[in-house]
């Protein structure tokens, strides 16, 4: 079996030469696009980047409606909390009087 001969500096060169020399050949035997093959993909690449502006778009208007809807809780939870501190506020009497008033309005509707 034969051993492995080092390629020499200039053997190396010669072997990028030709293999630069095969991809510009393979480059230039691409056929050039015509225009309605650059239109086509300039229009899909259009309707695609509108497609995720729509999207972001959406995405953030849900963002939004989640956090209305989570301020809204707040206020919500706030105002029954606050509910609640008058109602323990309320003295035994008041609380009595309150009552003797919704039975009366009860008993007025019958």
């Amino acid at each position: 079996m034969a051993s492995f001969k080092e390629p020499t500096f200039a053997e190396r060169t010669a072997a990028a030469a030709r293999a630069r020399a095969a991809a510009l050949a393979k480059h230039r035997a691409k056929p050039q696009l015509d225009e309605a093959t650059l239109a086509t993909r300039l229009a899909r690449s259009e309707a695609r980047a509108a497609a995720d502006a729509e999207k972001r778009r959406a995405k953030e208007d849900a963002k939004a409606e989640v956090a209305l809807i989570r301020q809204s809780k707040a206020v919500a939870a706030s105002e029954a909390a606050a509910a609640a501190s008058r109602e323990a506020e309320l003295t035994a009497a008041e609380k009595k009087a309150a009552r003797d008033a919704r039975y009366a309005a009860r008993k007025a509707r019958k």
